[in-house]
Protein backbone atom coordinates (compact mmCIF):
# COMPACT_ATOMS: atom_id res chain seq x y z
CA UNK A 1 0.00 0.00 0.00
CA UNK A 2 1.49 3.27 -1.11
CA UNK A 3 1.55 6.53 0.75
CA UNK A 4 3.44 9.82 0.97
CA UNK A 5 4.83 11.28 4.20
CA UNK A 6 7.23 13.96 5.38
CA UNK A 7 9.18 14.83 8.52
CA UNK A 8 10.94 18.14 9.18
CA UNK A 9 13.77 18.61 11.65
CA UNK A 10 14.96 22.05 12.75
CA UNK A 11 18.75 21.62 12.75
CA UNK A 12 19.35 25.09 14.22
CA UNK A 13 17.50 24.19 17.44
CA UNK A 14 17.95 20.41 17.33
CA UNK A 15 14.24 19.60 17.40
CA UNK A 16 11.24 18.76 15.20
CA UNK A 17 9.85 21.72 13.25
CA UNK A 18 6.53 21.78 15.10
CA UNK A 19 4.12 24.33 13.68
CA UNK A 20 5.75 24.70 10.26
CA UNK A 21 3.28 25.25 7.42
CA UNK A 22 3.51 22.88 4.45
CA UNK A 23 1.69 22.70 1.12
CA UNK A 24 1.50 19.67 -1.17
CA UNK A 25 0.92 20.22 -4.88
CA UNK A 26 0.62 17.99 -7.95
CA UNK A 27 1.37 18.99 -11.53
CA UNK A 28 -1.80 18.64 -13.59
CA UNK A 29 -1.17 19.59 -17.21
CA UNK A 30 0.83 22.81 -17.01
CA UNK A 31 -0.53 23.94 -13.62
CA UNK A 32 0.39 23.14 -10.04
CA UNK A 33 -2.73 22.21 -8.06
CA UNK A 34 -2.71 22.39 -4.25
CA UNK A 35 -3.83 19.09 -2.73
CA UNK A 36 -3.24 19.88 0.95
CA UNK A 37 -2.14 22.64 3.26
CA UNK A 38 -1.19 21.64 6.76
CA UNK A 39 0.67 22.46 9.95
CA UNK A 40 3.26 20.01 11.22
CA UNK A 41 2.57 18.46 14.63
CA UNK A 42 4.77 18.39 17.75
CA UNK A 43 6.99 15.75 16.10
CA UNK A 44 7.48 17.76 12.87
CA UNK A 45 5.15 15.44 10.94
CA UNK A 46 1.77 15.63 9.26
CA UNK A 47 -1.09 13.98 11.09
CA UNK A 48 -1.42 10.86 8.94
CA UNK A 49 -0.03 10.48 5.42
CA UNK A 50 0.11 13.42 3.02
CA UNK A 51 -1.42 11.07 0.47
CA UNK A 52 -2.99 7.76 1.44
CA UNK A 53 -3.14 4.65 -0.76
CA UNK A 54 -6.44 5.70 -2.34
CA UNK A 55 -5.04 9.13 -3.31
CA UNK A 56 -1.67 7.98 -4.63
CA UNK A 57 -0.99 8.49 -8.33
CA UNK A 58 2.19 8.48 -10.35
CA UNK A 59 3.24 11.99 -11.32
CA UNK A 60 5.17 15.11 -10.41
CA UNK A 61 4.69 16.61 -6.97
CA UNK A 62 5.89 19.63 -5.01
CA UNK A 63 6.23 20.25 -1.29
CA UNK A 64 6.46 23.86 -0.11
CA UNK A 65 7.87 24.35 3.37
CA UNK A 66 7.35 27.82 4.96
CA UNK A 67 10.81 28.04 6.53
CA UNK A 68 11.23 31.78 7.24
CA UNK A 69 7.83 32.17 8.96
CA UNK A 70 8.63 29.13 11.10
CA UNK A 71 12.00 30.50 12.25
CA UNK A 72 10.60 34.01 12.81
CA UNK A 73 7.93 32.38 14.97
CA UNK A 74 10.73 30.84 17.02
CA UNK A 75 12.23 34.29 17.57
CA UNK A 76 15.09 34.01 15.08
CA UNK A 77 16.09 37.41 13.68
CA UNK A 78 16.20 36.99 9.89
CA UNK A 79 17.26 39.56 7.31
CA UNK A 80 14.71 40.96 4.86
CA UNK A 81 14.58 39.16 2.56
CA UNK A 82 15.59 35.98 4.39
CA UNK A 83 18.29 33.76 2.92
CA UNK A 84 15.81 30.84 2.84
CA UNK A 85 12.14 31.77 2.72
CA UNK A 86 10.27 28.80 1.28
CA UNK A 87 11.90 25.47 0.50
CA UNK A 88 10.38 24.09 -2.69
CA UNK A 89 10.98 20.40 -3.28
CA UNK A 90 9.91 19.02 -6.65
CA UNK A 91 9.92 15.25 -6.89
CA UNK A 92 8.41 12.45 -8.92
CA UNK A 93 6.49 9.39 -7.88
CA UNK A 94 6.70 6.63 -10.49
CA UNK A 95 5.05 3.90 -8.42
CA UNK A 96 1.58 4.64 -7.03
CA UNK A 97 1.94 1.57 -4.80
CA UNK A 98 5.24 2.75 -3.33
CA UNK A 99 6.03 4.39 -0.03
CA UNK A 100 7.55 7.85 -0.50
CA UNK A 101 8.97 9.61 2.52
CA UNK A 102 10.42 13.11 2.00
CA UNK A 103 12.35 14.31 5.07
CA UNK A 104 13.70 17.85 5.35
CA UNK A 105 16.55 18.98 7.59
CA UNK A 106 16.49 22.77 7.76
CA UNK A 107 18.01 25.85 9.39
CA UNK A 108 17.70 29.52 8.40
CA UNK A 109 20.85 29.08 6.27
CA UNK A 110 20.73 25.56 4.82
CA UNK A 111 18.61 22.54 4.06
CA UNK A 112 18.94 18.98 2.83
CA UNK A 113 16.54 16.27 1.80
CA UNK A 114 16.56 12.70 0.54
CA UNK A 115 14.17 9.88 -0.17
CA UNK A 116 13.61 8.34 3.22
CA UNK A 117 12.25 4.98 4.18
Amino acid sequence: MGHLSTHVLDTAHGCPAAGMQVSLQRLEGAAWVTLRELTLNHDGRAEGPLLDAASMAAGRYRLLFAVAPYFRGRGVQLPDPPFIDTVQLDFGMADAQGHYHVPLLVSPWSYSTYRGS
